[in-house]
């Protein structure tokens, strides 16, 4: 594998870190308010993680993801990235 792949896989895991520390500061907030809005996100957060985590398995385990460990680690990014990035973007409207 070249230099260019794990800068490139570098690169999104950091991409993908970032957004995951705002998504989690932005749910603090919301969760701090013991509200019924903060019942439902915490109820929504189990769901999709639980979701996420068996459909990347079932990707993994069908060949979805690529053949080689690089496209496996790439695949496994972008599908993480994806919805972290869309929860950045709909707590960041609140």
């Amino acid at each position: 594998m070249n230099a260019a792949r794990w800068l490139s896989l570098t690169t999104e895991s950091t991409l993908l870190a970032w957004d995951a520390a705002a998504v989690i500061g932005l749910r603090m907030l919301s969760l701090s308010m013991f509200d019924a809005k903060a019942s439902a996100e915490a109820w929504l957060m189990i769901e999709e993680k639980l979701e996420s985590a068996a459909l990347l398995q079932w990707r993994a385990m069908t060949g979805d993801l690529g053949r080689s460990p690089q496209a496996m680690a790439s695949a496994s990014l972008r599908h993480y990235r994806g919805k972290v990035s869309a929860n950045r973007r709909r707590l960041s409207k609140r």
